[in-house]
Parts: structure tokens; sequence; C-alpha cells
């Protein structure tokens, strides 16, 4: 049974089928509206079934419930599924586990349940089973950085379906940098008049002499935020956003310059930044500056419900800091003892200052230099080090390693490779990836929330671009987020390559251009459609 990422439990209950028809009922329980209407728009699309509504107890009918003993027993998010022969039965602990279900029962149909409509006389067919299931971690998360190279909202969209499609449930949207900034703020119109678009683009890694010279940029309105939000929560997936502090903060410095460090440099010459790496212009430690992005983060709480606002707080040069006579003035009022504890001070005004409005805060394992605010979460991505300082010392913690779930990083050594940065990450590293370090106590382990693979877009122009770099890799980080897997070196790779081999036809069928495991790469298959390799040294993220 070839399903990702794979159940907790699977038994056949004996040989044979369900094939649901044109007759084939679905009855929906109380608090199960949500997945009938995603099977109805998405099932009935692929496979021509009109799935008419039926009663609970009738034969060939497909049967969505949600049942209190399956949450005592796998949580919110588990999942029984009992394909009979007559009819399916789909219990979830909770609509979220509900709509998991939905996704195995859609693998279960075939990759042809995959397609935007039906293939000509194919009859799908359902394999007599039952499979429990629930996810090892609450937080199954992927990053996708829209602010080095802006996707429209429609492919925002897609990835929010491909995401569904393999039981991701945190879409972290890195909104904010210094390349861009791609959130409208009513009350700051410059953040996306000005701080939206560069004239031009480094054009591969950042050691390429090359430039694409046309102007790039756009923004997400407030009402495509709410379409987005509305969209991802449809299909249970909690969207977190980025709004970067104090680094990486070079386009809004140049919509509005009073934020930076004015009395060091000229803050009026900026422009967005048009390379790759880390901007030395960062925000200026004022009062001003906080104001400022309270009035941002008012706007962004009202567009994002979520419990968890990352800010960033990651690869802040503070050379400026060291420059600047405001800067070291604030660092002897507040009485910190260098950059690193001004930086903790910033971190730590919004993590009070979120705290007061329900939320939580979250940002880079940096946010620990110079100690960390109480209730802060960590995303750890400088390896585990940053994870395991935080989980010991009570923090909750999401594991995002750089050397194991960064997927901008090349896929092979091969010359073929287009723009190879950074080091190799094969499907089977990423396969083996386990994200709760050995060092860590059982109840120091309980402060991972989960884990989050990471897609940095310098060198992903297009969607397409980002396709290649994420899949097939996203499928193995899925199958590790969720499933109960063994150690990294007892794991069964090739097993997860065979199931893999029915994955590719269900990414064929959404579309995906995805790297193929062997055989012509998708530019020798599609002339024109990927950029020519550039060798560089690895991006600093």
């Amino acid at each position: 049974m070839d399903v990702i990422p794979e159940p907790r439990h699977v038994a056949a209950h004996q040989d044979g089928y369900f094939a649901p028809g044109p007759a084939t009922g679905l009855s929906a329980g109380d608090g199960t509206q949500g997945t009938e209407r995603w099977l109805r728009a998405t099932l009935g699309a692929a496979t021509g079934l009109p799935l008419p509504p039926g009663e609970a107890g009738d034969d060939d009918v497909i049967r969505l419930s949600l049942d209190p003993a399956i949450t005592a027993e796998l949580g919110e998010e588990g999942y029984r599924l009992d394909v009979l022969p007559n009819g399916v039965r789909l219990a979830g602990g909770g609509p979220a586990g509900l709509f998991w279900g939905a996704q195995t029962l859609r693998q279960l149909l075939g990759p042809d349940a995959f397609r935007r409509a039906p293939l000509p006389g194919r009859r799908p067919r359902l394999p007599l089973t039952r499979i429990q299931d629930a996810p090892r971690f609450r937080w199954r998360g992927l990053m996708l950085d829209v602010a080095r190279h802006f996707l429209p909202k429609d492919d925002v969209l897609r990835q929010l379906d491909l995401m569904a499609a393999h039981k991701l449930n945190v879409f972290h949207f890195h909104l904010t940098d210094d390349q861009g900034w791609r959130v409208e703020i009513e009350r700051y119109p410059r953040l996306t008049e000005v701080g939206s678009w560069r004239t031009r683009t480094k054009s591969g890694h950042r050691a390429s002499p090359l430039w694409d010279e046309k102007p790039h940029g756009g923004f997400y309105t407030q009402d495509d935020i709410r379409e987005i939000v509305a969209y991802a929560a449809e299909r249970h997936i909690t969207v977190v956003p980025e709004i970067d502090v104090p680094g990486h903060s070079q386009a809004a410095i140049t919509a509005y310059p009073e934020l930076g460090n004015t009395d060091v440099i000229d803050t009026t010459a900026l422009s967005v930044w048009d390379n790759w790496g880390i901007s030395p212009n960062v925000l200026a430690p004022t009062d001003n500056t906080l104001r400022f992005y309270e009035g941002v983060f008012e706007e962004i709480l009202g567009l994002f419900p979520s419990e968890f606002v990352h800010v960033g707080g990651d690869e802040c040069l503070k050379d400026q800091w060291r420059q600047s006579p405001t800067a070291q003035a604030r660092i002897a009022e507040l009485g910190v003892a260098d950059e690193d504890g001004l930086q903790s001070w910033f971190i730590g005004h919004f993590d009070t200052w979120l705290a007061e409005r329900g939320r939580r805060l979250i940002g880079w394992d940096e946010i620990l230099e110079g100690g960390l605010a109480d209730k802060a979460a960590v995303s750890s991505w400088r390896g585990y080090q940053g994870g395991i300082a935080a989980a010991r010392a009570g923090h909750d913690v999401v594991m995002c390693p750089e050397q194991h779930v960064y997927l901008d990083y090349r896929q092979d050594g091969g010359a073929d490779e287009p723009v190879p940065i950074a080091y190799v990450r094969t499907l089977e590293d990423v396969y083996r990836f386990e994200p709760v370090p050995p060092e860590l106590t059982p109840e120091e382990a309980g402060h991972v929330l989960g884990t989050q693979a990471n897609v940095w877009t310098e060198v992903m122009e297009d969607r397409g671009r980002v396709d290649y770099q994420t899949f097939p890799r996203l499928s193995a980080f899925a199958e590790v987020a969720w499933s109960s897997l063994p150690a990294p070196a007892e794991r069964d790779f090739a097993g997860f390559e065979r199931r893999m081999a029915t994955h590719y036809r269900r990414l064929d069928a959404l579309g995906v251009a995805y790297r193929p495991p062997s055989g012509p790469l998708p530019w020798q298959r599609r002339p024109g459609v990927l950029g020519r390799p550039i060798e560089g040294p690895p991006p600093n993220r």
C-alpha cells in the first residue's frame, strides 16, 4: 500500500476492492462538513463521481464522522479509515484528523484521483483495508520565502494544496526581507509602494557576475492575505507570518529611512537590496522603531489568527550599532552588556507585546544570543545546538537545521544541477533526518513542537524552480514529520522509494515539476524552464 506519509497501522480486511460509482453516496455527520465539501470538490472533479447525499446506514456510501474514542486514543489529528465491500467508513478524532484521513482515501483511489478531470473509461477502486493513523508531531511545517522572489497568490494557494496532500499543517510565510516587503500595511503604504520592488536581481547565486536587469516585485493585499489564511484553514493549515526584525530589514528602511541608523549612514540613499547574503543595514534600536513595528504587528494580528508570530531575529549584523551613538546610549540606558544584549532587549519587547495580546513569539535561533525572552519559541536553523539549548532551558522548539531540511540546497553533485548552491542533500538524506536530538531527555524532548522544511528563494525565480527544489524531498520530509519512524540508520529507504514510484504519478497528476530520481532533468525535457548552473559558495541561509 503506497501511502505517503506512511500510516501508523495498516491491516487488510480481506482480498478485494470497493469500487465507488455514480450511485455512491456521501454521508456527512456532525462537524464533518469541511471535509465533505473538500471531497465533493476535489474527488468529485478528479473521478467524475457525483457523490450524492447518502444515509449513514446505507450500503454504497462513504460515511464521514467524528469519534471521541479516536480522540482519546489517537488525538484530534488521528483518524480511522475502513474500506469495506459495501462502502467506506472514515472517522476522525477531530475535523483535522478527518481531513487527513480524506487525504489517505484520495491516495488509495490511485494517482488519477489527483487529476483535475476524470480520464474516460477509468473507474476508481479502493482496496479493502483498515488504517489507523495519527501524526508524530503537532508542528509539521513548510517555510516559503516570497521576499527574495515574489510568488503570485495562486501559486501560494497551490502550495497549500500540496502541503495538505502531504499532511503538513504549518505554513511559515516569510513575508519581509532586505529584497522585498510583501504584505500590505495600510498605515504605512510606502512599505509596499517602495519596499515591494527592486530595480534588478542577482541572477543565480550571489557569487554570480550575472544580473537580471528587470525590476522585480509584488505584494499581497490584505484581502489576498485573508483569502490565503482562509484557504489554509479549510485545509487545517495554520499560517504563521514572519516579519523580520531587527536585521533583514533594508526594504523597510528604504521605504521609511528614519527606521535605520541615521547617525551612521545616509539611509535616504538606500534602495531595496538587489543582492543576496546579509545586508549591514539594520533597524535602529529607538522608540520610534518600536512604535512603527507595533503598528505593523497590530495589522498582522488582524490578518493572521495564528498562535505564533515569527519575528526573524537572525543574521543581524551589529556593526552599525557599534558605530551608532544612539545605539550605544541605549545600551548604557538599559544596562545590557553589549550589542547582543541590545538585540535581546529588542526581541524581548515584542515577546511581551505579543504575549499581552494572546500571541506567542517565535524566532530563529539567534534570538538566544544575549538571553532568550521568557515565552519565546525557537526555530533552530544553524544545526541542532540552538534547539538543544532552548529545550534545555524550557523553551519550545521547531527543528529545521539547514544541514538537513534546507530545500534550496542542491539535490545532486552533478554538473547538470541548476544553480548548485551549498552542499548536496539527497532524498535519502532528508528521509534519514531525525528532528529530536538524542542528547535531550524525554522531558526536554517534549519541548520539540515538531519540524519544518525551509525553502529560501534566492535562486528560485518562479513556481517551476520552487517545485524542482522542493520535490520530491518534501515528500520524504512529510513522512519524517508525520510517521513514527525508527532511528535514521534503521529506516527502510528502499521501501520508501518503492512507495514513491506511485507517488511520482500523483505528483505528475498535480503538475509538480519535481526533480526526477533518474532520467532527463526537467530543463532537458522542457528547454528553457530552468536557468543554467552557476557555481558559488554556500549562501548564508
